[in-house]
């Protein structure tokens, strides 16, 4: 079973939002099921033994297998020293032995779904962050990491089962603009998966970054504290 959530800023809410009150279904599940965080994961941030405590409760203590895409909160100084390997068809960084990072334009194959994930996004309160320390340039791709993401949905043939990327296409942001308050502006990342969405085919679209839980337009859906089992809500929808 795969099951998806969004923002959990780390130490912030990794407890409430995977502890079994507030998730029991983990009761039943396995290692071979999959979590998945839709960015600011937050666990790579510090390096220090709060992080790798919650680390290791995920890997440990969690049945499950926690699988994210980068946001534009993470330390990505840290988070690009864990070592790249395959899985499931697309590169990873593994950080322990269930807990990985789902890279940039990587298509993934699992539970007979494929998935094209595309993290990162701008952070519009960078200029009270501290480079280095609180904010990275990294949070936003490069033309290499956009070019590989076009190559891979090329390869197949522009079909995927469910887009993951941390941020939305510009048609999706216009819409979140008109029904809440943000401060996120269009940018390249916008238009890159404007375009994506205009060629690709696909069931559902998700998102994180804006705090809210709604269903979109065009199959999009944005995501917050929702945690729910992915085949199950491509059903209802």
């Amino acid at each position: 079973m795969i099951y998806i959530t969004g923002d959990i800023h780390g130490t912030h809410s990794v407890n409430t939002r995977f502890n079994t009150r507030n998730f029991p279904e983990q009761k039943h599940l396995s290692k071979q099921d999959i979590v998945i965080v839709a960015g600011d994961f937050g666990l790579i941030w510090n390096g220090d033994k709060e992080d790798q405590y919650w680390l290791k409760w995920l890997d440990k203590t969690k049945p499950f297998t926690t699988v994210f895409i980068d946001g534009n909160h993470e330390n990505f100084d840290l988070l690009e020293q864990y070592p790249t390997e395959l899985w499931q068809g697309g590169l990873v960084h593994r950080i322990n032995d269930s807990v990985l990072h789902l890279m940039r334009g990587q298509v993934y194959e699992i539970e007979g779904l494929t998935f094209f994930t595309f993290g990162g996004a701008a952070s519009h309160d960078k200029a009270f962050r501290c480079e280095g320390k609180s904010w990275w340039a990294r949070e936003m791709p490069d033309d290499e990491e956009y070019q590989l993401g076009l190559s891979n949905l090329e390869k197949h043939h522009w079909k995927v089962d469910i887009v993951i990327t941390h941020t939305c296409t510009a048609q999706s942001l216009a819409w979140i603009q008109q029904k809440y308050s943000t401060e996120v502006v269009a940018d390249e990342m916008h238009e890159y998966f404007q375009i994506i969405q205009s060629r690709l085919d696909y069931d559902q679209w998700y998102f994180g970054h804006f705090h809210q839980d709604v269903q979109l337009p065009d199959r999009q859906r944005l995501l917050y504290h929702d945690l729910f089992m992915i085949s199950e809500y491509q059903t209802q929808t």
